[in-house]
């Protein structure tokens, strides 16, 4: 995946989100998005020479320490902003789970959002079955046996 196409789909996922802005942060030219100026997804190409092609959002709690030992490779503990939670997730590291993505950006837009816009924008509902992650309104997969 080329850091353009990656960045074309975040943008996406992030801009349909309610009140949602994209911004560059500070002097950087990378883009941050925000709801009403607080930022819930930032991303990252090469920053500081890491060689790395990324995001980084707020996750719920525990899900940062959870996600980082269970793939190491795809996330990570992003500076100035992991000491209080956020993920950072690998873009260049195929192959790219635009599913678990949608979901830590969705989070992370709950997490910051004022409540009113926050509500606007339905939680998962985890499956117990099979832990896959539904939204209200979403239809069920059926597999017959």
């Amino acid at each position: 995946m080329t850091s353009g196409s990656g960045l074309d789909r975040l943008r996406e996922i992030c801009l349909a989100l309610p009140e949602a802005t994209e911004k560059p942060f500070g002097g950087h030219t990378d883009p941050t998005w925000r709801v009403r100026d607080k930022i819930f997804v930032m991303y990252s190409d090469n920053h500081h020479g890491d060689e790395m092609v990324s995001l980084q959002c707020k996750a719920p709690l525990g899900a940062q320490e959870v996600l980082v030992g269970a793939d190491p490779e795809r996330f990570y503990i992003p500076p100035y902003v992991g000491h209080i939670g956020w993920v950072g997730i690998r873009l260049d590291v195929p192959p790219v789970d635009w599913d678990i993505i949608v979901e830590l950006v969705t989070d992370s837009y709950r997490m910051t959002a004022p409540k009113r816009l926050a509500a606007l924008v339905p939680e998962p509902v985890v499956i117990p079955s099979d832990e896959r992650a539904i939204r209200p309104g979403q239809e069920e997969e059926r597999f017959d046996a």
